[in-house]
């Protein structure tokens, strides 16, 4: 049998969401405030090299899947570099991407090339004005970066859209309609309070209950389902391929099935979204620790991961950025 992680509540672990630099390209206002300059320094910053031992530690325990975040992963130079080491490291068999697409028209193909295949895509709104006021940049460049990953060939391309009330929801059947066009899935996924942009923005969480009422009042939905390691439930329209996923952080927590650990860009591991149990890879990595050692030491952080997050009992415990601890 493959060797495999369990925490202690015998959940199993094969999925890393690895974040490749905590800076960004944008500026939305929910998860990195305007003004916010407070980075990990380039040197405190994992090298490719230590970034391929680890993945590859977590590959010989059994972790199948991971998910290049960041911030915004392509600010960081050379990734594609990275995400072939990765995509050819033994176990490794699902290699993905999250963006919000601003740069992805000239790094497309490259990281196609690289063995990257499927993609989530930050996309809040169609509309370019409201598009600059959430995130100070211009849509332009993300319609140009999916149009350029749908021609490269990744499958599938999911559009994430973080639904607000009475900031984007009127956009819902605009961007079901959107993603039919272009053969995208779509997943809606409810707002967190991460951090004081979180807690400040808390007037405009809107339940997926509700999301998914206003779209059955358009479409038949029936339920669907989606490969992948991640939380989403998926329904599509009856009759046809299109996927909606939803994702339901606050109002139905999927804590009893989190399969899923996130490193950040400096090596810390994160057991939790919503908690700060976490452990300190980079000192050892730069101690010269063994691969042997590193394994013990992965699997010692494992049995730190708590059984639920707390967002709604204890909205003030996370204090830290969604760009600091990865997508």
């Amino acid at each position: 049998m493959p060797p495999t992680l369990t925490d202690p509540f015998d959940r199993r672990i094969d999925y890393v969401r690895l974040s490749v630099t905590d800076r960004c390209d944008l500026r939305c206002y929910y998860c990195m405030p305007e003004g916010h300059n407070d980075f990990e320094a380039p040197q405190d910053w994992l090298s490719f090299e230590e970034i391929e031992r680890v993945i590859a530690a977590f590959g010989r325990l059994g972790v199948q899947r991971i998910r290049i975040t960041g911030g915004e992963p392509l600010v960081r130079r050379d990734l594609p570099v990275l995400t072939a080491r990765l995509a050819a490291l033994p176990g490794i068999e699902d290699l993905s991407l999250s963006s919000n697409a601003v740069q992805l028209e000239r790094h497309s193909q490259a990281l196609y090339d690289s063995g990257v295949r499927r993609l989530n895509i930050s996309l809040d709104t169609l509309n370019p004005a409201r598009f600059k006021a959430i995130t100070q940049g211009k849509l332009e460049k993300v319609i140009n970066g999916l149009m350029a990953a749908k021609a490269s060939g990744f499958a599938p391309i999911k559009i994430n859209m973080v639904v607000m009330r009475g900031v984007n929801d009127d956009e819902l059947v605009d961007m079901v309609e959107f993603c039919r066009k272009h053969g995208f899935t779509l997943r809606f996924i409810e707002t967190m309070p991460m951090g004081d942009t979180g807690r400040n923005a808390a007037e405009q969480y809107m339940p997926m209950d509700e999301v998914q009422a206003i779209l059955q009042e358009h479409y038949p939905l029936v339920p669907g389902v989606m490969p992948g390691g991640g939380p989403a439930r998926y329904m599509q329209i009856a009759g046809e391929e299109l996927k909606i996923g939803f994702i339901t952080p606050m109002s139905q927590h999927f804590c009893e099935t989190c399969n899923r650990i996130r490193l950040s860009v400096d090596g810390t591991l994160y057991m939790c979204l919503g908690q700060d149990h976490s452990f300190a890879l980079r000192p050892l990595l730069r101690a010269g620790i063994s691969d042997a050692a590193l394994e013990a030491a992965i699997i010692e952080a494992i049995a730190l991961k708590p059984e639920r997050h707390e967002f709604s009992e204890k909205p003030e415990q996370v204090v830290r950025f969604m760009s600091m601890t990865g997508g």
